[in-house]
């Protein structure tokens, strides 16, 4: 695999084919933890590190597992179960090592394990044919795009709540959509930006 390769991938999940604002995977916990920007990086970083090691734990349960026994029917149940396993591990470590944090991702930690951003990056990785390598910088930076869309967005939210002279109608959640739609339409501009 080439270097090229490597970042016309990477760039392909952070920008053009980012999860959030352009596959619309994973919506819940963007628009439910995207009020401040602290909780939204821990849930980026969250849903990185659960992305980039479900990638790589279902690449080798899938052809170390699945395809030899002829199990394929299980995939989806199977990677849910990784996924869930993975998402356990993360909040028994926030729990101790940052509990502010896990107090504010509440109940949305959990939900990463029915993320469908989390399992999507799981059956993407198999349904494109990507070796061990680029299912690992597909999940990682996959992540990562949800790190960067999770990110601007709670910048925008707590910009709109401080400073913006929004109509009644619009406060809240109303506007938090149309900036959302906005912003997604912002990144199909990268749909275009091809790597040679």
């Amino acid at each position: 695999m080439s270097f090229t390769s490597i970042i016309s991938l990477a760039l392909g999940a952070i920008l053009i084919e980012n999860f959030i604002l352009v596959k619309f995977l994973g919506i819940c916990p963007f628009l439910g933890v995207s009020k401040s920007q602290e909780t939204a990086v821990g849930m980026g970083l969250a849903v990185t590190f659960v992305m980039g090691v479900a990638s790589l734990v279902c690449w080798i349960i899938e052809a170390a597992l699945l395809v030899p026994l002829g199990l394929e029917f299980a995939r989806t149940v199977v990677y849910i179960l990784v996924i869930s396993s993975l998402v356990q591990f993360i909040e028994m470590f926030l729990r101790k090592a940052m509990p502010g944090l896990y107090l504010s991702l509440g109940i949305y930690l959990p939900l990463i394990t029915t993320n469908c951003a989390v399992l999507g990056v799981a059956l993407l990785n198999q349904q494109n044919g990507y070796n061990l390598l680029e299912s690992v910088i597909y999940g990682i930076t996959g992540g990562l795009g949800f790190l960067v869309a999770i990110f601007i967005f709670s910048g925008i939210r707590e910009r709109l709540e401080l400073t913006a002279d929004t109509p009644k109608a619009f406060e809240g959640f109303p506007i938090a959509l149309v900036s959302a739609g906005l912003l997604s339409l912002a990144f199909m501009g990268f749909s275009g930006l091809k790597i040679i």
